[in-house]
């Protein structure tokens, strides 16, 4: 009887904090930077999350800078130098024209998501709907899939990148999916055996 093949692991991980001017506006793909006061403050936490990530492993981040410093304060803190990848399918949901406004403009609204400002289904002006950010990621995770088939891959993301990735695996509605928690710094699992995806975790919060 042949064995098994290993499956692909991926560890999902929200990037850090943002700059505190930027949490009351919709940032979606703007590249806006992390919190300095919070990345020295948070440092047991980078620690533990450099302490218990798989070695060896892949790793991919996304065009955005708060990807790219978040993974780099891991490696700082313990986990030790990777090289990585930047994929742009793992980016943030487009919200179009509506990157950059208050998030106190889409109160009330009757689309709105009880947890999110756009709901689901809603294509914001010049942009893509969560709809389309699900088929993207869902797309970018099997090519990584296949890239890395039997391999360890870290991918520090976004909140509705991983949340797309989850909602993928399990099959959830776009609504449901914006129901997930995925706060920064958490780590979310997801294994591909074959051709499907089992949920390992969710919004794991690593912390000594």
């Amino acid at each position: 009887m042949s064995q098994a093949k290993a499956p692909t692991r991926f560890c999902l991980i929200r990037h850090a904090v943002v700059a505190p001017e930027y949490l009351p506006i919709l940032y979606g793909q703007m590249d806006v930077p992390i919190c300095p006061s919070r990345l020295a403050s948070d440092g047991r936490r980078y620690a533990a999350l450099g302490a218990v990530l798989p070695k060896p492993a892949k790793w991919v981040i996304t065009p955005l800078s708060r990807t790219r410093a978040t993974a780099e304060a891991i490696m700082r803190a313990g986990y030790g130098p990777a090289e990585v990848q930047v994929e742009s399918g793992m980016i943030e949901q487009d919200f179009g024209t509506w990157q950059g406004l208050p998030m106190s403009d889409f109160a009330n609204r009757p689309t709105q998501h009880p947890f999110w400002p756009v709901g689901g289904e809603e294509i914001p002006p010049e942009g893509e709907s969560f709809k389309h950010l699900r088929a993207r990621v869902g797309a970018t995770m099997e090519t990584l899939a296949k890239s890395y088939a039997g391999e360890t891959v870290v991918v520090v993301s976004h909140g509705g990148a991983i949340r797309a990735a989850i909602a993928e695996a399990l099959g959830l509605t776009s609504d449901q999916a914006l129901s997930l928690a995925i706060d920064n710094l958490s780590v979310s699992r997801v294994e591909r055996h074959g051709h499907a995806w089992r949920v390992v975790s969710l919004n794991e919060q690593i912390s000594i």
